[in-house]
Protein backbone atom coordinates (compact mmCIF):
# COMPACT_ATOMS: atom_id res chain seq x y z
CA UNK A 1 0.00 0.00 0.00
CA UNK A 2 1.00 3.44 -0.98
CA UNK A 3 2.25 5.71 2.36
CA UNK A 4 -0.58 7.99 3.14
CA UNK A 5 2.31 10.86 3.44
CA UNK A 6 4.82 12.98 2.09
CA UNK A 7 7.95 14.58 3.86
CA UNK A 8 8.53 18.29 4.01
CA UNK A 9 9.73 20.24 6.82
CA UNK A 10 11.40 23.64 7.12
CA UNK A 11 9.28 27.18 6.65
CA UNK A 12 10.36 30.07 4.90
CA UNK A 13 8.71 34.00 4.51
CA UNK A 14 9.12 33.70 1.17
CA UNK A 15 6.75 31.84 -1.92
CA UNK A 16 8.78 28.55 -2.48
CA UNK A 17 8.90 25.75 -4.33
CA UNK A 18 10.33 22.35 -2.07
CA UNK A 19 11.05 18.97 -4.20
CA UNK A 20 11.09 15.62 -2.14
CA UNK A 21 11.43 12.41 -3.06
CA UNK A 22 7.67 12.30 -3.09
CA UNK A 23 6.47 15.12 -5.58
CA UNK A 24 6.79 19.23 -5.52
CA UNK A 25 5.38 21.28 -2.92
CA UNK A 26 4.79 25.04 -3.11
CA UNK A 27 5.04 27.06 0.11
CA UNK A 28 3.78 30.51 0.71
CA UNK A 29 1.98 32.91 2.98
CA UNK A 30 -1.85 34.01 1.73
CA UNK A 31 -4.45 36.46 3.21
CA UNK A 32 -7.03 34.31 2.52
CA UNK A 33 -8.07 31.45 4.67
CA UNK A 34 -8.66 27.78 3.26
CA UNK A 35 -11.95 27.70 1.64
CA UNK A 36 -12.87 23.70 2.66
CA UNK A 37 -12.23 23.42 6.24
CA UNK A 38 -10.95 25.66 9.12
CA UNK A 39 -10.00 23.91 12.76
CA UNK A 40 -9.13 26.27 15.54
CA UNK A 41 -7.48 24.83 18.63
CA UNK A 42 -7.55 26.86 22.11
CA UNK A 43 -5.40 24.72 24.02
CA UNK A 44 -2.68 22.82 21.40
CA UNK A 45 -0.70 21.27 25.30
CA UNK A 46 -4.16 19.41 25.97
CA UNK A 47 -4.38 18.15 22.30
CA UNK A 48 -0.71 16.53 22.31
CA UNK A 49 -0.96 13.77 24.64
CA UNK A 50 -3.55 12.08 21.89
CA UNK A 51 -1.48 10.55 18.64
CA UNK A 52 -4.72 11.85 16.00
CA UNK A 53 -7.03 14.27 15.89
CA UNK A 54 -9.97 13.56 13.40
CA UNK A 55 -12.31 16.06 12.33
CA UNK A 56 -15.69 15.67 11.97
CA UNK A 57 -16.71 15.68 7.67
CA UNK A 58 -16.79 18.68 5.67
CA UNK A 59 -17.82 18.86 1.90
CA UNK A 60 -15.21 19.54 -1.12
CA UNK A 61 -16.38 18.25 -4.55
CA UNK A 62 -19.22 16.17 -3.80
CA UNK A 63 -17.21 14.06 -1.42
CA UNK A 64 -16.96 13.79 2.14
CA UNK A 65 -13.51 14.31 3.54
CA UNK A 66 -12.06 14.65 7.16
CA UNK A 67 -9.16 16.44 8.21
CA UNK A 68 -6.29 14.40 10.06
CA UNK A 69 -3.55 16.55 12.50
CA UNK A 70 -0.65 14.63 14.38
CA UNK A 71 0.12 16.78 17.09
CA UNK A 72 3.55 14.59 17.30
CA UNK A 73 4.08 13.37 14.10
CA UNK A 74 2.94 10.13 12.57
CA UNK A 75 6.32 8.32 11.04
CA UNK A 76 8.62 11.15 12.89
CA UNK A 77 8.35 12.51 15.87
CA UNK A 78 9.20 16.36 16.49
CA UNK A 79 7.18 17.43 13.65
CA UNK A 80 3.28 17.82 12.94
CA UNK A 81 1.74 15.95 10.67
CA UNK A 82 -1.17 16.41 8.72
CA UNK A 83 -3.77 14.55 6.15
CA UNK A 84 -6.93 13.92 4.37
CA UNK A 85 -9.24 11.31 4.99
CA UNK A 86 -11.33 9.83 2.62
CA UNK A 87 -14.77 9.38 4.64
CA UNK A 88 -17.67 7.22 3.75
CA UNK A 89 -16.35 5.42 1.39
CA UNK A 90 -18.33 2.14 2.04
CA UNK A 91 -20.93 4.34 -0.01
CA UNK A 92 -18.57 4.87 -2.75
CA UNK A 93 -19.32 2.71 -6.23
CA UNK A 94 -16.62 -0.29 -6.39
CA UNK A 95 -13.73 0.18 -8.03
CA UNK A 96 -13.77 4.39 -7.41
CA UNK A 97 -10.95 6.31 -8.19
CA UNK A 98 -10.51 10.21 -7.05
CA UNK A 99 -8.00 12.56 -8.19
CA UNK A 100 -7.68 15.28 -5.93
CA UNK A 101 -4.84 18.51 -5.63
CA UNK A 102 -4.71 19.63 -1.96
CA UNK A 103 -2.99 22.18 0.61
CA UNK A 104 -3.06 22.29 4.31
CA UNK A 105 -2.63 25.43 6.34
CA UNK A 106 -1.95 26.80 9.47
CA UNK A 107 -2.42 30.59 10.90
CA UNK A 108 0.29 33.19 11.42
CA UNK A 109 -1.58 35.15 14.36
CA UNK A 110 1.20 37.83 14.95
CA UNK A 111 0.65 38.62 10.85
CA UNK A 112 -2.68 38.00 9.72
CA UNK A 113 -1.32 35.17 7.21
CA UNK A 114 -1.80 31.54 6.60
CA UNK A 115 1.46 29.46 5.95
CA UNK A 116 -0.33 27.07 3.24
CA UNK A 117 1.77 24.08 1.42
CA UNK A 118 -0.04 23.07 -1.56
CA UNK A 119 0.98 19.37 -2.96
CA UNK A 120 1.75 19.61 -6.15
CA UNK A 121 1.54 16.51 -7.28
CA UNK A 122 -2.51 14.91 -8.05
CA UNK A 123 -3.46 12.58 -5.48
CA UNK A 124 -5.33 9.17 -6.35
CA UNK A 125 -8.01 7.89 -4.17
CA UNK A 126 -9.32 4.44 -3.67
CA UNK A 127 -10.21 1.20 -1.78
CA UNK A 128 -6.50 1.01 -0.78
CA UNK A 129 -5.10 4.49 -0.29
CA UNK A 130 -7.88 6.67 1.07
CA UNK A 131 -5.57 9.50 3.00
CA UNK A 132 -2.89 11.24 1.91
CA UNK A 133 -1.21 14.11 3.32
CA UNK A 134 2.45 15.68 4.51
CA UNK A 135 4.39 14.33 7.67
CA UNK A 136 6.85 16.53 7.96
CA UNK A 137 4.00 19.79 7.66
CA UNK A 138 5.59 21.64 10.60
CA UNK A 139 8.64 21.42 13.12
CA UNK A 140 7.62 21.75 16.50
CA UNK A 141 10.33 23.76 17.04
CA UNK A 142 9.20 25.96 14.59
CA UNK A 143 5.70 25.42 15.93
CA UNK A 144 6.41 26.48 18.84
CA UNK A 145 8.68 29.95 18.50
CA UNK A 146 6.59 32.67 19.34
CA UNK A 147 8.19 34.84 16.80
CA UNK A 148 6.56 32.51 14.13
CA UNK A 149 3.19 33.33 15.42
CA UNK A 150 2.09 29.76 14.78
CA UNK A 151 0.93 29.19 18.72
CA UNK A 152 0.06 32.29 20.59
CA UNK A 153 -1.16 31.42 23.94
CA UNK A 154 -1.99 28.09 23.39
CA UNK A 155 -4.29 28.65 20.45
CA UNK A 156 -3.68 27.62 17.10
CA UNK A 157 -5.52 27.24 13.73
CA UNK A 158 -5.06 25.09 11.08
CA UNK A 159 -6.87 24.30 7.78
CA UNK A 160 -7.26 22.20 4.27
CA UNK A 161 -8.58 22.88 0.89
CA UNK A 162 -8.77 20.17 -1.49
CA UNK A 163 -9.86 20.33 -4.83
CA UNK A 164 -11.31 17.34 -7.24
CA UNK A 165 -10.49 16.68 -10.43
CA UNK A 166 -13.01 16.14 -12.60
CA UNK A 167 -12.80 14.54 -16.47
CA UNK A 168 -14.53 17.89 -18.45
CA UNK A 169 -11.88 18.30 -21.22
CA UNK A 170 -12.79 17.92 -24.64
CA UNK A 171 -9.54 16.61 -26.57
CA UNK A 172 -9.51 17.09 -30.49
CA UNK A 173 -7.17 14.82 -32.73
CA UNK A 174 -5.56 16.41 -35.44
CA UNK A 175 -4.67 12.85 -38.44
CA UNK A 176 -2.82 15.31 -41.05
CA UNK A 177 -3.16 18.62 -43.17
CA UNK A 178 -4.73 17.95 -46.24
CA UNK A 179 -3.38 18.65 -49.38
CA UNK A 180 -3.27 22.60 -50.50
CA UNK A 181 -6.05 23.48 -52.73
CA UNK A 182 -4.60 26.76 -55.21
CA UNK A 183 -7.62 28.94 -56.83
CA UNK A 184 -6.90 31.76 -59.02
CA UNK A 185 -8.81 34.53 -59.91
CA UNK A 186 -8.43 37.26 -62.38
CA UNK A 187 -10.09 40.43 -62.08
CA UNK A 188 -10.28 43.36 -65.32
CA UNK A 189 -11.39 46.46 -63.60
CA UNK A 190 -12.54 48.69 -66.37
CA UNK A 191 -13.31 52.71 -67.05
CA UNK A 192 -11.21 53.37 -63.38
CA UNK A 193 -11.77 57.21 -64.24
CA UNK A 194 -15.45 56.26 -63.70
CA UNK A 195 -15.59 54.77 -60.08
CA UNK A 196 -17.71 56.74 -58.22
CA UNK A 197 -18.71 54.04 -55.54
CA UNK A 198 -16.41 53.96 -52.36
CA UNK A 199 -15.91 49.78 -53.26
CA UNK A 200 -16.22 46.90 -55.93
CA UNK A 201 -16.65 43.77 -54.97
CA UNK A 202 -15.36 40.45 -57.76
CA UNK A 203 -17.39 38.23 -58.67
CA UNK A 204 -17.05 34.51 -56.21
CA UNK A 205 -14.76 32.09 -57.27
CA UNK A 206 -13.08 28.35 -56.25
CA UNK A 207 -15.17 26.43 -53.60
CA UNK A 208 -14.69 28.79 -50.38
CA UNK A 209 -16.86 31.49 -52.52
CA UNK A 210 -13.83 34.00 -52.43
CA UNK A 211 -13.91 37.48 -53.76
CA UNK A 212 -11.65 40.62 -54.12
CA UNK A 213 -13.18 43.49 -52.89
CA UNK A 214 -11.29 47.16 -54.18
CA UNK A 215 -11.32 50.75 -52.47
CA UNK A 216 -10.46 52.63 -55.97
CA UNK A 217 -10.26 55.73 -53.60
CA UNK A 218 -8.94 53.72 -50.38
CA UNK A 219 -10.26 52.80 -47.12
CA UNK A 220 -10.10 54.70 -43.84
CA UNK A 221 -7.00 56.41 -43.30
CA UNK A 222 -5.72 55.12 -47.08
CA UNK A 223 -8.91 57.53 -49.03
CA UNK A 224 -7.62 60.00 -51.76
CA UNK A 225 -3.60 58.93 -51.63
CA UNK A 226 -4.14 54.71 -52.07
CA UNK A 227 -6.24 52.09 -53.29
CA UNK A 228 -7.69 49.32 -50.99
CA UNK A 229 -7.60 45.95 -51.90
CA UNK A 230 -8.89 42.60 -49.52
CA UNK A 231 -9.53 39.11 -50.04
CA UNK A 232 -12.87 37.57 -48.22
CA UNK A 233 -15.36 34.65 -48.40
CA UNK A 234 -19.02 34.89 -48.36
CA UNK A 235 -19.37 31.77 -47.01
CA UNK A 236 -19.08 30.17 -43.66
CA UNK A 237 -15.37 29.45 -43.27
CA UNK A 238 -14.18 26.17 -41.35
CA UNK A 239 -11.77 26.35 -38.43
CA UNK A 240 -8.27 25.63 -38.36
CA UNK A 241 -7.99 26.86 -42.18
CA UNK A 242 -4.97 28.01 -43.22
CA UNK A 243 -4.65 29.84 -46.67
CA UNK A 244 -1.44 31.61 -48.31
CA UNK A 245 -2.70 34.49 -49.96
CA UNK A 246 -1.32 36.50 -53.33
CA UNK A 247 -3.21 39.86 -54.03
CA UNK A 248 -1.61 41.88 -56.95
CA UNK A 249 -1.48 44.86 -59.59
CA UNK A 250 -0.44 43.71 -62.63
CA UNK A 251 1.84 45.61 -64.97
CA UNK A 252 0.73 45.26 -67.61
CA UNK A 253 3.85 46.29 -70.06
CA UNK A 254 6.94 45.01 -67.46
CA UNK A 255 7.20 42.59 -64.73
CA UNK A 256 7.03 44.88 -62.13
CA UNK A 257 3.81 43.80 -60.32
CA UNK A 258 2.36 45.25 -57.21
CA UNK A 259 1.73 42.22 -54.22
CA UNK A 260 1.31 41.79 -51.40
CA UNK A 261 1.43 38.00 -49.79
CA UNK A 262 0.29 36.50 -46.27
CA UNK A 263 1.74 33.18 -46.32
CA UNK A 264 0.41 30.31 -43.30
CA UNK A 265 -2.42 32.91 -42.74
CA UNK A 266 -5.03 31.22 -40.29
CA UNK A 267 -8.47 32.25 -41.28
CA UNK A 268 -11.62 31.93 -38.88
CA UNK A 269 -15.58 31.86 -39.00
CA UNK A 270 -15.02 35.31 -37.33
CA UNK A 271 -12.84 36.52 -39.70
CA UNK A 272 -14.45 39.54 -42.65
CA UNK A 273 -11.29 40.08 -44.73
CA UNK A 274 -7.11 40.36 -45.40
CA UNK A 275 -5.85 42.77 -46.88
CA UNK A 276 -4.25 46.00 -46.79
CA UNK A 277 -5.53 49.52 -47.17
CA UNK A 278 -2.66 51.39 -48.42
CA UNK A 279 -2.19 48.55 -51.36
CA UNK A 280 -0.69 50.81 -54.15
CA UNK A 281 -0.44 54.95 -54.71
CA UNK A 282 -3.05 56.26 -56.53
CA UNK A 283 -0.38 58.53 -58.14
CA UNK A 284 1.97 55.10 -58.98
CA UNK A 285 -1.43 53.33 -60.55
CA UNK A 286 -2.48 56.57 -62.56
CA UNK A 287 1.09 57.32 -63.97
CA UNK A 288 0.86 56.64 -67.98
CA UNK A 289 4.65 55.46 -67.60
CA UNK A 290 3.94 53.04 -65.02
CA UNK A 291 1.81 50.38 -67.15
CA UNK A 292 -0.75 49.65 -64.64
CA UNK A 293 -3.70 51.32 -65.88
CA UNK A 294 -3.67 51.00 -69.59
CA UNK A 295 -6.92 52.25 -71.63
CA UNK A 296 -8.32 52.93 -68.40
CA UNK A 297 -8.53 49.55 -66.85
CA UNK A 298 -6.21 47.54 -64.49
CA UNK A 299 -6.04 43.65 -63.45
CA UNK A 300 -6.18 43.42 -60.17
CA UNK A 301 -4.55 38.79 -59.67
CA UNK A 302 -5.53 36.76 -56.64
CA UNK A 303 -4.33 33.58 -55.64
CA UNK A 304 -5.15 31.74 -52.83
CA UNK A 305 -3.84 28.24 -51.38
CA UNK A 306 -6.08 26.70 -48.84
CA UNK A 307 -4.58 23.99 -46.54
CA UNK A 308 -6.64 23.12 -43.33
CA UNK A 309 -6.25 20.39 -41.00
CA UNK A 310 -8.58 17.51 -40.84
CA UNK A 311 -9.10 16.36 -37.52
CA UNK A 312 -12.24 14.15 -35.26
CA UNK A 313 -13.30 14.82 -31.72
Amino acid sequence: MDSPFSDQSGISRDMELKKSAEGTFLRVFRDVPPSHYLLKIQSFSSLKIFKKFVSQKFDAGDYKWKFCLYPNGDKLEGHISVCLELSEVDSLPTGFEINVIMSFFVFDQLRDKYFSIQDGSVRRYHSMVTEWGISEFLDLETFHDPSNGFLVNDTCVFGAEVFVLKNTFKGEFLSKMNAPLTQFHTWVVENFADLKDERYISESFGPHRWNVTLYPNGHQHAKGKFISIYLSSDQFLKPNLFVDILLRVKNQRTDSHVEKKALNHMLSPNDTAWGCSNFMSLDTLKDPKQGYLVNDSCIIEAEVKVRFWEYTV
